[in-house]
C-alpha cells in the first residue's frame, strides 16, 4: 500500500512539473499610431477577449519598428501586436511567433491629377511621401522604391503622417503618396473619392510579388468602394502584404486558442479583398507560425475549448495533464494489487509452513534420534502462531491445509514419545 501511494505521489509530482500556470487575466497589445488601422482591429479584439475574462490593454506606438522592439523586450510587458508583413527581420524569429495573417493591406499609391505614372520608377524626380520614421509604410515603401531605382538622392522623399500627406497631395504640394492599409481605412476611403486624386494601377505588380515573397498581386475590382458611382471605374492591380498577429513565443497556449477564436470571429467573414473563410490564414506570415495556431487553423479548436467556457476549458486542460501520468501509474498498480494482496495474506501462512517443514525435515532425517518432547514444544508454538492468523474467507483453505499438516506432524511425533 505504501509503495502504491509513493508511486501515485511521484506521478503527481512529475505531472506538476508539466502543468503550466493558469493564463494571465491581463495582457498588453501595441496598436501602432493612435487612430491607425490596427487600433480599430485591436478594439474589436479587446471586446472579444473581455467576454472571456481577459483584459487587453492597448498601447499606442510610433509604428512597426517600435512594436517589434517592445515585443522582443521581455520587460516591456507587451505580449501581442499586429505587424505588417515584410517589416520583421531574422532576429525577430528568436523570441516571436506568428499566430495568423489577418487580412491584406495593399500598398496604395495615390498620385495627383496630371501625374502620368503606371510604374513606381516613373515617380523618380517628383515629390513623394512615404510615411513616418519607424512606420511599416516607410519600411515597405523604401524596399519597393529602391527596387525601382528611386532613393533620396534622385527623388524628394517626405516623412509625413498619412493624413498630413493626403492634405499636401490635395494641395498639390506633393505629386504622390504611399499608404499601406486595409481598404476599410478612413484615409483610403477618403482619397478614393477625391476628384483630384488617382490610384496608381501598378503595371509591375506581378514582378514585385515575385521579388518580395511577403507581397501578393491582387486586383481591386471595379466598383469595390461604390457600386452606384463606380469607384474605382476600372479594375486596379495592386500589391499587398498581410497584417499579421504576432506574439511572444512564451505566450500561454490557452491564450493562443482564445485569440484564434477571436480573430476568426473578426476577420472570418468576406470583405472587399477576401473571401469568406480565407482568413485567418497561415499564408503570408514572415515570422514562423506558432504550432498551436497552425493546429487550430487545420483542426479547429480542441474538444474542450469548443464545448466549454474558456476558463473551465483551461481548468480541464490542466486536470487532464495531471491525470494522464496518474492513470498511467494506477492502471498497472490496480492490475498488480490483487496479486500483491494475495501474496501478503499467504505470506502469513507460508512463514509457519516454513517452520513446520523444517521440523518435518528433521523428523525424516533423524527418525528416532529426534528429541520428541522438544519437537512437540516447537510444534505447539507453530500451532499457537497459526491460530492467531487472521485471513479473509477466500484464503481459509490455505489456513485449513496448514492446520491439517500440523496435526499430521503431531501424530507422527506422538508415536515417538
Amino acid at each position: 500500500m505504501l509503495g502504491a501511494l509513493a508511486l501515485v505521489g511521484g506521478a503527481f509530482w512529475v505531472a506538476s512539473h508539466f502543468i503550466q500556470p493558469a493564463p494571465p487575466k491581463r495582457i498588453v497589445m501595441t496598436v501602432g499610431p493612435e487612430g491607425g488601422a490596427y487600433e480599430g482591429f485591436a478594439k474589436e479584439f479587446q471586446l472579444t477577449l473581455a467576454q472571456n475574462g481577459i483584459q487587453l490593454e492597448l498601447r499606442t506606438t510610433g509604428g512597426a519598428t517600435e512594436d517589434l522592439r517592445l515585443l522582443n523586450d521581455p520587460d516591456s510587458g507587451v505580449t501581442v501586436a499586429v505587424v505588417q508583413g515584410g517589416v520583421a527581420s531574422d532576429e525577430d524569429d528568436e523570441n516571436l511567433t506568428s499566430l495568423a495573417a489577418l487580412y491584406r493591406e495593399p500598398v496604395w499609391v495615390f498620385v495627383r491629377q496630371g501625374v502620368k505614372a503606371e510604374r513606381l520608377s516613373e515617380l523618380k524626380g517628383r515629390k513623394l511621401s512615404i510615411g513616418t520614421e519607424g512606420s511599416g509604410t516607410r519600411s515597405l515603401a523604401l524596399q519597393l522604391l529602391q527596387a525601382s531605382g528611386i532613393d533620396a538622392d534622385n527623388t524628394g522623399l517626405a516623412n509625413l503622417p498619412s493624413e498630413a500627406a493626403a492634405d499636401q497631395l490635395l494641395a498639390k504640394r506633393l505629386d504622390a503618396i504611399m499608404v499601406v492599409g486595409a481598404p476599410e481605412s478612413r484615409l483610403v476611403n477618403r482619397l478614393m473619392r477625391e476628384p483630384g486624386v488617382r490610384l496608381m494601377d501598378l503595371a509591375q505588380a506581378e514582378a514585385y510579388s515575385r521579388r518580395f515573397p511577403y507581397l501578393s498581386r491582387i486586383v481591386l475590382p471595379m466598383g469595390s468602394f461604390d457600386l452606384a458611382r463606380n469607384v474605382p471605374d476600372h479594375d486596379v492591380t495592386l500589391v499587398a502584404p498581410t497584417a499579421n498577429l504576432v506574439v511572444r513565443d512564451d505566450i500561454h497556449p490557452a491564450l493562443v486558442n482564445l485569440m484564434m477564436d477571436a480573430v476568426t470571429d473578426i476577420v472570418g467573414d468576406a470583405g472587399m479583398l477576401r473571401h469568406e473563410g480565407e482568413f485567418p490564414s497561415s499564408k503570408g506570415v514572415d515570422i514562423p507560425l506558432s504550432e498551436d495556431a497552425d493546429r487550430y487553423m487545420k483542426n479547429g479548436p480542441s474538444f474542450l475549448h469548443k464545448h466549454l467556457p474558456f476558463w473551465l476549458a483551461v481548468w480541464a486542460d490542466r486536470l487532464v495533464v495531471l491525470l494522464i501520468p496518474l492513470v498511467a501509474v494506477l492502471l498497472p498498480v490496480m492490475r498488480l494489487a490483487p496479486s500483491v494482496y494475495a501474496w501478503r495474506i499467504k505470506s502469513r501462512i507460508y512463514r509457519w509452513y516454513g517452520r513446520l517443514k523444517q521440523l518435518e525435515f528433521e523428523l525424516d532425517l533423524d527418525g528416532s534420534q529426534l528429541d520428541a518432547a522438544g519437537a512437540l514444544l516447537r510444534l505447539d508454538e507453530i500451532e499457537r502462531g497459526v491460530s492467531q492468523i487472521r485471513t479473509p474467507l477466500a484464503f481459509s483453505e490455505n489456513l485449513y491445509n496448514l492446520r491439517s499438516h500440523v496435526e499430521l506432524v503431531r501424530h507422527r511425533l506422538n508415536k515417538l514419545v
